[in-house]
């Protein structure tokens, strides 16, 4: 068996309350390293019985997609601690920039410096430059709401999707030089439609300047002993895939499936291990096969 030798790494990962951020929780604690999380929960539109209505149906979207949002962070937690994991997190809206200082703090008081940073949160709210498509009881997919783009919701994207990424980095990044470490990993996760995404233009643009903030900071941090890779998962089922969106996603996939969390952390941790020690500034695809030929 191959060992990533991650055992005692202090990994420190956003978004982990629910879907690819707390597959890969659980998928490092298996490793014997020590996590910590973060992730923030929005205001939800529906109250918290219909919320469980769609928890129990398992039926994909909207509702469901936010119902998987809503999960604390403790239920990760505890899972984690259930299977012998050491864990620890802190839930905080990491739009706002002072609070990114202070999730390193956290974590190091927990558990010292991190060694492993995975940026996985993001704020998805769908926009257009289409009016058409923002008409009212217009729905991508017949779920979500589209809205004109407007600065409200370009701000918050980037605040979140963009902003927080490199401010992350950089934290990383100053604290692993006063610590006088020489092995870190920073991985990114962005989406294989970052360079075009139809009415959801503002997302995909926070993501692809993700990958160009990785690039750079592969150029710059290589010298540290740092890797900074991205990876673009592919249609994931998170909890947003209506049945028909399924179907319609399956016939595309090469692998004839749409993926799961897991597919997606189990790159994270490899992109993390010692095996992938010569691997700085790529973007991987995880998406079996989806974008192949596009």
């Amino acid at each position: 068996m191959i060992d990533p030798q991650l055992q005692y790494k202090v990994v420190l990962i956003t978004g982990a309350n629910h879907g690819i951020g707390a597959a890969a929780a659980r998928a490092f604690a298996r490793q014997g390293a020590r996590v910590f999380l973060t992730a923030c929960r929005e205001p939800s539109p529906y109250p918290g019985e219909e919320l469980r209505q769609a928890r129990e149906k398992g039926i994909g979207g909207e509702k469901l997609y936010i119902a998987m949002q809503q999960q604390p962070l403790e239920t990760v937690l505890q899972e984690i601690h259930s299977q012998g994991g050491t864990a620890a997190g802190w839930e905080t809206d990491l739009g706002i920039v002072d609070h990114i200082p202070a999730l390193f703090g956290r974590c190091e008081e927990e558990f010292g410096p991190a060694d492993v940073l995975v940026n996985n949160h993001t704020l998805d709210h769908l926009d257009t430059f289409d009016p058409e498509k923002a008409q009212p009881g217009n729905k991508w997919f017949g779920e979500f709401p589209v809205e004109l783009i407007g600065a409200p919701n370009v701000d918050k994207t980037f605040a979140v999707n963009t902003r927080a990424y490199a401010l992350l980095m950089r934290e990383f990044v100053i604290r692993f030089l006063k610590h006088a470490k020489t092995w870190g990993r920073i991985i990114n996760i962005s989406t294989d439609a970052a360079h075009c995404h139809e009415s959801n233009v503002s997302y995909a643009a926070s993501k692809h300047a993700i990958e160009s903030y990785t690039r750079s900071a592969a150029t710059e941090l290589g010298k540290y002993g740092i890797t900074v890779n991205v990876i673009a998962p592919g249609p994931i089922q998170t909890g947003y895939m209506t049945p028909e969106m399924v179907t319609n996603l399956e016939h595309g996939v090469p692998l004839r499936r749409v993926g799961r969390p897991d597919d997606v952390a189990d790159v994270i941790v490899f992109l993390a291990s010692e095996q992938a020690r010569w691997l700085t500034g790529q973007l991987l695809y995880v998406g079996g096969g989806w974008r192949m030929h596009q």
